[in-house]
């Protein structure tokens, strides 16, 4: 029967991008680069063929070989992922990037730190395996772990590739974050959200429609997606359907921002939550070296602080301490036990934003746990 049939998905075969396909449609058009693809009746060989020569057009002319180092492309990889990413596809499963963007008017001064921290917490605290974390940062000598728009794109697409029931999966950012003016009409307030990876200035920055896209529309049934996104602007940088406002007295609710009903924003069945740090229209203080400061590791000390701080806490607990602590300048206490040791020796903390919190589906703030 009609009702039974189920929506199928493909990839873009210009830019690679995670497509659903309407029952019976014979193409379809990405919201990205609005690219018509062809959906083919004849089985996943078909599929996988485009997608191959979508990442081609996207990532490089298939006349230049990659470099012959341990960043190498495995041959036969339906997604091409670079032979240096962690090969392990454990339950839990992290992509942690941290760029300084050194030798530029832009430069960042602590989001190596930051994500240096954030390794040790979910080792540590969370028990997410070494060899299941992805790390990108300027000052890696391998070419694929270098956080450029290619391997930006390359590295979210290995977070969710292959991910299955109860899988955990972590995205966490640092460094600068920028707005665009909204071209599709899907943003409340006029303006898509931006990350800016290391080579920006010349490829241009990564829509938050992408990333949607890319990391929160194939989670599944049972899996769950957390970020932790340290930018300016970042307030809906994952273009969750739902953001959540709460005021000093603790009294919350959710705004549903998904302006296109026909567009939906959420996931395939999954849980997608984010944790960002500032509203749409704030600086990040540890994103303002547009505005001339350098000072960083706030949200991401937050953040951190208000975990450890108090263990099995609710989410709406952890977002006002994070903003407490921010509000309160980071706070007397500091973070309790090793990890507040390790944590003090590489950070520096600054005070100006609001962490705001995002979801897939809405949820009671102060009864549902926090779970990585």
């Amino acid at each position: 029967m009609a009702g039974g049939r189920q929506t199928r998905t493909t990839w873009c075969s210009r830019c690679g991008a995670y497509l659903s396909v309407p029952p019976g449609a014979r193409s379809v058009r990405c919201a990205l680069c609005h690219a018509v693809t062809r959906v083919e009746r004849h089985g996943g060989l078909h599929q996988a063929v485009g997608f191959i020569k979508g990442l081609l057009n996207a990532f490089g002319s298939p006349s230049q070989p990659p470099p012959s180092s341990s960043g190498s492309m495995r041959v036969g990889d339906p997604y091409r992922l670079p032979a240096s990413y962690p090969r392990a596809r454990g339950k839990k499963r992290a992509l942690l990037v941290g760029i300084s963007y050194s030798y530029t008017k832009y430069e960042l001064k602590g989001t190596v730190n930051d994500v240096n921290c954030m390794t040790y917490l979910l080792r540590e605290r969370f028990g997410f395996p070494t060899d299941c974390i992805l790390v990108l940062t300027q000052e890696d000598k391998d070419p694929y772990r270098v956080p450029t728009k290619d391997n930006l794109r390359l590295a979210m697409r290995w977070l969710v590739e292959g991910c299955t029931s109860g899988d955990s999966l972590v995205f966490h950012f640092s460094g600068h974050g920028m707005q665009k003016l909204d071209n599709n009409g899907d943003e409340v307030d006029g303006y898509d959200e931006a990350i800016c990876p290391l080579d920006f200035e010349d490829r241009g920055v990564i829509l938050d429609d992408e990333i949607n896209e890319t990391i929160v529309r194939p989670l599944g049934p049972g899996v769950k997606l957390h970020a932790i996104v340290d930018t300016c602007h970042s307030g809906t940088i994952l273009d969750l359907p739902y953001l959540c406002r709460i005021s000093r007295t603790g009294y919350w609710q959710w705004e549903n921002h998904n302006r296109q009903p026909e567009t939906p924003k959420g996931t395939s069945g999954g849980l997608a939550i984010s944790f960002s740090g500032c509203g749409d229209s704030q600086n990040s203080a540890d994103t303002t070296a547009f505005a001339g400061s350098t000072s960083t590791g706030a949200m991401t000390y937050s953040f951190i602080k208000a975990v450890e701080s108090e263990p099995g806490t609710t989410y709406g607990r952890l977002l006002n301490a994070m903003r407490a602590t921010i509000r309160d300048n980071g706070g007397d206490s500091g973070i309790p036990g090793p990890i507040g040791s390790f944590f003090r020796r590489v950070i520096t903390f600054s005070c100006a934003q609001e962490p705001q919190l995002c979801a897939s589906e809405a949820f009671d703030i102060y009864r549902k746990p926090f779970l990585l």
